[in-house]
C-alpha cells in the first residue's frame, strides 16, 4: 500500500489564507490535511473545503486551553478537568461533522505548583475519559511526546512515558502519535524507535532537524525511513508538519514519487 501523506495547513502554505490552504494542497497532489485546530471556523464551512478538492481531514487537535498565551494543552492540568472534557466534547462534534477519526490530545505544560505524581495522575484519568468517550464517537484519541527544547515544560516529553501510559491505561482508542522530528530531538534512534512502537501507533508527522525543514533539508534519511515505513505495511497518514524552508511548492520536490501533481 503506498504511503498517505497529509499536508498540515497550520504550517504549510503560510502565504495564503488558511481556508484557500485545502485547495492549494489539493492542487499540490494532497489528498489528506491536517492542523493544530479549526475552531475559528464552522464545521460545515471546514467540511465544505474537503468535499470540494476532495480530501481527507487525517487529524486535529482538542483545544489546548489558552494557546496563544503559552498554553500548550489541559489533560494534565489540576483543576482544568470540566474544562478539558467540553473541549474534548468541541473536538468531537468537529471530527464527527468533518469525518475525522484521530484527535490529538494536548497534555499540556509541567504544573510546578504540584508534585509531579499528582500531575501525572490527572493526565492519567483523563486520558482514561478521552479514550472512553472517543470510542462512542468511533475516533482515536492520540497523545504525542514533545521534545521540550521546542516546547520547553511540555509535561509529554519522550516517546516511554508515552508508551508507558498507553499500556497502563489499556483502551483501544488511546494510541500513538509519533513525530520523527520530536522523537529524534528527543530520543534518536529513530528506525528502533519506531519498530518497538508500531503497534500503538496511529499516526506519524515528518519535519527535519535541525530547523524544522521540508524532510530533504536536515539531518534524518527521510528516504530511508520512508522506504521502511512501506515496507513494514504502515497504513495511516503522515502529516507533513515542517516549516518551508521556501515557499510551499518549492519544498515538495521530495514528494514528488508520492504525491504525483509537484
Amino acid at each position: 500500500m503506498p504511503l498517505k501523506f497529509a499536508a498540515n495547513l497550520s504550517f504549510l502554505y503560510q502565504e495564503i489564507p488558511f481556508l484557500d490552504r485545502f485547495e492549494a494542497a489539493a492542487s499540490d497532489g494532497f489528498k489528506g490535511v491536517e492542523y493544530l485546530f479549526p475552531y475559528e471556523f464552522e464545521a460545515a464551512e471546514i467540511k465544505k473545503r474537503l468535499d470540494d478538492n476532495g480530501l481527507t481531514q487525517a487529524l486535529f487537535n482538542v483545544a489546548a486551553g489558552d494557546f496563544n498565551n503559552g498554553e500548550r494543552g489541559l489533560s494534565s492540568l489540576t483543576g482544568r478537568e470540566a474544562e478539558f472534557l467540553a473541549s474534548l466534547d468541541q473536538a468531537i462534534e468537529y471530527a464527527t461533522e468533518l469525518g475525522c477519526t484521530r484527535l490529538h490530545v494536548m497534555a499540556g505544560l509541567r504544573d510546578t505548583t504540584v508534585a509531579e505524581e499528582t500531575q501525572l495522575a490527572v493526565y492519567r484519568n483523563n486520558l482514561r475519559k478521552a479514550a472512553a468517550v472517543c470510542e462512542k464517537s468511533r475516533i482515536t484519541a492520540l497523545i504525542e511526546p514533545i521534545n521540550t527544547r521546542d516546547m520547553p515544560g511540555y509535561f509529554l516529553s519522550n516517546a516511554s512515558m508515552a508508551a508507558a501510559l498507553i499500556e497502563e491505561i489499556n483502551h483501544p482508542n488511546l494510541r500513538l502519535q509519533f513525530d520523527i522530528y520530536h522523537v529524534q530531538r528527543t530520543d534518536g534512534d529513530i528506525i528502533r524507535q519506531y519498530q518497538k512502537l508500531a503497534p500503538i501507533i496511529r499516526h506519524i508527522q515528518i519535519a527535519n532537524p535541525p530547523n524544522r525543514f521540508e524532510p530533504d533539508n536536515g539531518e534524518i534519511n527521510y528516504p530511508y525511513i520512508f522506504d521502511l515505513l512501506a515496507a513494514e505495511g504502515y497504513d495511516g497518514w503522515i502529516g507533513c508538519e515542517y516549516k518551508p524552508s521556501s515557499s510551499t511548492r518549492e519544498t515538495l520536490g521530495w514528494a514528488r514519487e508520492f504525491l504525483g501533481a509537484t
